[in-house]
């Protein structure tokens, strides 16, 4: 396989694992067990530094005038690490209104 779709394809499986992650966090806290949410953005945190560990390698590659082909596959490797940070963001902010409605029922009993 070609070195510039191999490159791709780990970009892709770290940064949809950080994805999952994250919204398995999201659903970890919509039951209120906010220590397996934080545990999960934890991992999705860890997937995503990979990810865009790989990005920045290419970054530099391309600034030294080493780049890569672009192929439909890296800009879609590009896309799921744009949604994988999005939506690592948003599950912070999940977790974080869960545990308000969390405390809020417990003030209302």
């Amino acid at each position: 396989m070609d070195e510039a779709y191999e490159i791709a394809f780990e970009l892709i499986l770290s940064a949809g694992n950080s994805k999952s992650n994250s919204m398995m966090a999201i659903r970890a806290a919509r039951e209120f067990d906010f220590e397996q949410a934080q545990e999960l953005l934890s991992k999705a945190d860890d997937e995503f530094t990979a990810a865009h560990e790989i990005q920045n390698k290419l970054i530099q590659a391309e600034a030294r005038g080493e780049g890569k082909e672009v192929n439909l596959i890296m800009v879609h490797a590009q896309d799921h690490l744009s949604m994988a940070l999005e939506t690592r963001d948003n599950a912070g902010e999940f977790l974080n209104l869960y545990k308000m409605i969390y405390e809020l029922q417990k003030k209302s009993k």
